[in-house]
Formats: structure tokens, sequence, C-alpha cells
């Protein structure tokens, strides 16, 4: 029998009790006997009975406020299509009284983490998106959530032994490996290439998924290319345009043979805007992230590649998830790894960040 023809009335009949019984067991209300619950169960399973919980949630008039921790960022910044996708996710699923809550913290900034984790775990949410910061950092906020039955979805880097719900991002490795193999259809005849990273008061201030990303790159570069020269540069986050102009500048003059860059963040820009202002046409740098300044880059020529995140798909599916694990009770897969999408200047203009 289809579950949408089932009703009350029937699993009553076919359990031999009353249909308020039946309301009783299906609504997990008191007052119903072990021997009443056993037949009305019982019932259930050979009626292969589903309830429909899209109908009872928007039943439930209920609020539900997930929160999400998210390091801090800048405008035209990665996050932002993380925050558009979330936001937008809220309003297609505003029939269920969804809500986002954003937190922010500084990265590498133990003491800011845990101060917004603590702010999220007070606030008591239905349940959480979390950006990772390093493992023992993290660890200790999840393990909250998992004590206190939250659910909790992770973003941009997968850490499997803290047990999210899901993880949406892209295989980092893979991600790595693959940048490296097409920076190096441009760059096969090249002796040397620059590797521009940022920090932080000296520190590295990537993320475990930027980790692994430069962890698939050399290890495509080793085994292709092992006679081809990697140069670091590193940039420091805080300095400002003119400052990282000077660093550029520098390593240019020593490099003179480089004509071509990485990054494995979203900060292209920075070095293919330097290479417009000084009309440096024989160099070109990949990096990764559709946010605008890196758009305007490619179009212009100074940037050769993109790869995309998919960040507000990632956003969108994060909420969603969340609403069908709590909300609706589905299944949600657990590992979700996002398409490693190539841009380029010929096709940047029909890439859809929107796009579900």
């Amino acid at each position: 029998m289809p579950n949408e023809r089932i009703t009350i009335k029937d699993i009553a009949e076919k359990a031999g009790v009353s249909v308020g019984t039946v309301d009783r067991v299906l609504h997990k209300r008191p007052n119903v006997s072990k021997k009443a619950l056993s037949l009305v169960n019982k019932a259930l399973e050979e009626m292969k009975y589903e309830p429909n919980m899209y109908a009872s949630a928007l039943a439930n008039s209920r609020r539900y406020d997930f929160y999400c921790l998210i390091p801090k960022h800048e405008s035209e910044a990665y996050w932002e299509e993380v925050e558009e996708g979330q936001r937008k996710c809220c309003d297609v699923r505003r029939d269920f009284h969804v809500h986002i809550n954003m937190k922010y913290y500084g990265r590498n900034d133990v003491v800011s983490f845990n101060e917004q984790s603590r702010a999220i775990l007070e606030a008591k949410p239905d349940g959480v998106i979390v950006v990772p910061a390093k493992l023992d950092i993290t660890r200790p906020f999840t393990d909250e959530l998992h004590a206190k039955g939250i659910p909790f979805i992770m973003l941009d880097s997968y850490l499997p032994d803290l047990r999210p719900l899901a993880f949406y991002g892209q295989d980092s490795f893979a991600s790595g490996y693959f940048a490296a193999k097409m920076l190096m259809l441009i760059a096969a005849n090249e002796t040397e290439i620059m590797f521009m990273k940022q920090t932080l008061d000296g520190i590295n201030v990537a993320s475990k998924q930027q980790v692994n990303r430069e962890v698939g790159f050399r290890h495509y570069m080793a085994d292709h290319f092992p006679n081809v020269r990697i140069n670091d540069l590193d940039l420091p986050y805080q300095n400002t345009r003119k400052q990282h102009n000077l660093l550029l500048e520098k390593y240019f003059q020593e490099h003179p043979a480089t004509h071509h860059c990485i990054t494995l963040n979203s900060k292209a820009h920075i070095v293919g805007e330097f290479l417009l202002r000084t009309n440096r046409r024989d160099v070109q740098i990949m990096g990764y992230d559709m946010v605008e300044k890196n758009a305007r880059c490619i179009r212009e020529g100074s940037i050769s590649f993109l790869i995309a995140q998919h960040g507000y798909q990632q956003g969108f599916y994060s909420v969603d998830a969340l609403v069908r694990a709590i909300i609706l009770k589905k299944h949600v897969t657990p590992v979700n790894y996002m398409p490693i999408e190539i841009l380029s200047k010929e096709n940047v203009d029909f890439y859809r960040r929107t796009q579900i």
C-alpha cells in the first residue's frame, strides 16, 4: 500500500486499536500502553508507513536557529560567497522558520575562536556550521556539540576525527594536484615558478585545506617536473598594497626568469594587480576563487586560470543539510566533495556562482 494512501484509520484497523491511540503513537505522546505501542509499531512496519515529515515540519511553527563559525574576512572575499549561499537557503526554506547567525573568528587566533565557539554554545543552537581551525583548537568545541546532541556541518577543511554530520568542500589534495597539472600545461618549458603564500606575524595563515593543496601540488611537481625550481614568496597578510608591491618588485628583479606564478588561496589578485600596474605582460599567476578582484585580473590577462570552489553552493548545501537532518529527519551524505572547476578568460563570464 503506497504511503500516501495510508491513513490513521487504516493503521488503527490493522493494529486493532483506536484512532486516538495511533495518533498518540505517531506524535510520541504519553499514555500509551506497552501492548498498544507494540501493536501500532508492528502495523506501521508491516504497512511500510513513513510519516510525512515535510508536512509535519510545515505545521510546526517553531523557529530553528543555526549558527555558522567562519573566519573574519574582507569584502569581495571567498567567504562572502559562502554567506550568500547560506542566506539564500534560509530564504528558500523560510517556510520552516530557519535562521542563520554568523560568528567570526580571527585566523590563527585561538582566543577569538574559543570566545566565538563559547558564544554559540551559550545560544543553544539547533545546528552549527563550522569552518575549523587546527584540529586541537576545534576539537573541544565539537566535543561539546556532540555532548549536547547538536549536529554540525564542516566546511573548507575536512577533519574526520571530529565526526561532523557532513562535510562540504573540495578534495584538497586532488585540487592541488590538479592546479599543478593545469599550471604546467602553460609553464612546461619554464625553469622556475613563483609560489605565493600569505603570512601573519611570520606564521603561515594557510588553512588545513590549503596545506593539503600544497601537498598535492608539490607531489605533482616532484613526479612530473622535478627540475623546475619553486620559489616561495611570503606576502604578510597585514601589509599594505605599497608594501606588497615592494616585495613583488624585489622578487621579479631577483628572478627575471619567472614567467608563471601560483597561489593556493583567493589572493591571486595581489600579484595580478601588480603585474597590470607594472605592465609585465610576460608574467601570469594562477589562483583560486572567482571573487571580483580576481575576475578583473583574469579578464585583463594577468591571471591565467582560477579554480572555483563553489563557495555559494557550499553555503547553500550546508544549511540545507541541517534542514534535512534536523527538521525533515532525512539521511545526509557524510562527505560531499565539490567539483574542481577551472576558469579562464574565455569562460569566466559564464560562471554562475549562484547556480544550485
